[in-house]
């Protein structure tokens, strides 16, 4: 979320009136301003999202990365359902793709990392 706030604070730079003293405090006043919304919806956000993720594992029996992903889809159409039904399926769209991308590097590290711990067959120096 730190885009937001540098596009936030970008414009505040440019509807300032001139002069580098004006331009930075109108920054800074915009990014204290929208701070407070990002923070409250970056936490309904997490809030969903865990919620919907929670009641997958209770209902599967299984905490697996199929979860994740259908709780991020979950929580991308559940919060923009009020904007009605195309709008929620694309962002449930949205949502699963990017917790399926969150949870295949996952993976894909945990691998990597794995294969360092990999036993090694030790050798044996010849008896001639």
């Amino acid at each position: 979320k730190q885009w937001y706030q540098r596009r936030v604070a970008i414009t505040a730079g440019r509807l300032a009136p001139p002069g580098i003293k004006s331009r930075l405090t109108g920054m800074t006043t915009s990014v204290k301003v929208k701070a407070p919304v990002l923070g409250g919806n970056f936490g309904t956000w997490g809030l969903t999202f865990a919620a919907c993720d929670c009641t997958l594992i209770y209902l599967r029996n299984k905490e697996d990365h199929w979860n994740s992903i259908t709780a991020g889809a979950a929580t991308g159409g559940l919060l923009s359902i009020r904007s009605g039904p195309q709008a929620a399926v694309t962002s449930a769209i949205i949502g699963g793709v990017l917790l399926a991308m969150i949870e295949g590097i996952s993976i894909a590290l945990t691998r990597i990392g794995a294969e360092q711990f990999k036993p090694v067959m030790p050798t044996l120096p010849d008896a001639a």
